[in-house]
């Protein structure tokens, strides 16, 4: 009912009446279960992270990260401009909590990126990687479905993917310069290092391990 109001005359036009009516429940019945409008738009976005992460749980990792990263770049866009309605509310100006789903999400992009550093194929840590991609494609979602018919919208989902990529992923060889080459060492070091609980580093040294390769990564 809220998804159907949302996409009718979307979330800052919906009121706590036009739910009720449409829900066929008063007014305490829904500020009891949500406490307020906001509460209620809360629970709605966090369904759509959920049927959001439901796309990527379904997906098991491929033999290569590059491709599981650009499949997952597609997902998201797919499901923003199939969902409007739920996207809007999850990524929009209105939403003012994280949600589970979503850190699940991230966490599922940050691991594409993990094995993409443990291959030398990353030019920044995983944990810088994240947001740029993801502000990259939400960016370019929102914008796709604030004029969806524009001319220039044609193909610029994968423009912006692969710019974006383009200026995360490299592609070593063993005749590259010195000093790019140990920029990516550094960055499949500290990719690696990540995942190693039992190494026989106290925690300042494997903070200062961890600075040192970050800075020559860049």
């Amino acid at each position: 009912m809220t998804t159907a109001l949302l996409s009718d005359v979307g979330a800052a036009a919906v009121s706590v009446r036009d739910v009720c009516q449409a829900a066929g429940v008063t007014a305490p019945t829904l500020y009891h279960h949500f406490g307020d409008k906001q509460g209620l738009l809360e629970a709605v976005a966090e369904q759509g992270f959920k049927r959001y992460l439901a796309t990527k749980q379904g997906n098991g990792p491929s033999a290569d990260p590059l491709d599981d990263l650009r499949a997952g770049w597609d997902r998201h866009v797919e499901f923003g401009l199939t969902h409007p309605a739920f996207y809007r509310l999850m990524y929009g100006p209105t939403g003012s909590r994280t949600h589970a789903a979503e850190q699940q999400g991230l966490q599922i992009l940050h691991a594409m990126l993990v094995r993409l550093a443990k291959q030398g194929r990353l030019s920044m840590t995983p944990d810088e990687a994240v947001p740029v991609i993801h502000a990259a494609c939400v960016g370019t979602t929102l914008m796709m479905l604030a004029n969806p018919d524009s001319p220039a919208h044609r193909g610029l989902p994968d423009r912006v993917r692969e710019a974006i990529f383009a200026a995360i992923i490299t592609h070593q060889h063993s005749d590259d310069d010195p000093a790019t080459t140990l920029s990516t060492q550094a960055g499949t070091l500290l990719a690696t290092l990540a995942g190693q609980h039992d190494l026989d580093l106290s925690p300042g040294e494997r903070l200062l391990l961890t600075e040192l390769l970050s800075r020559w990564i860049r």
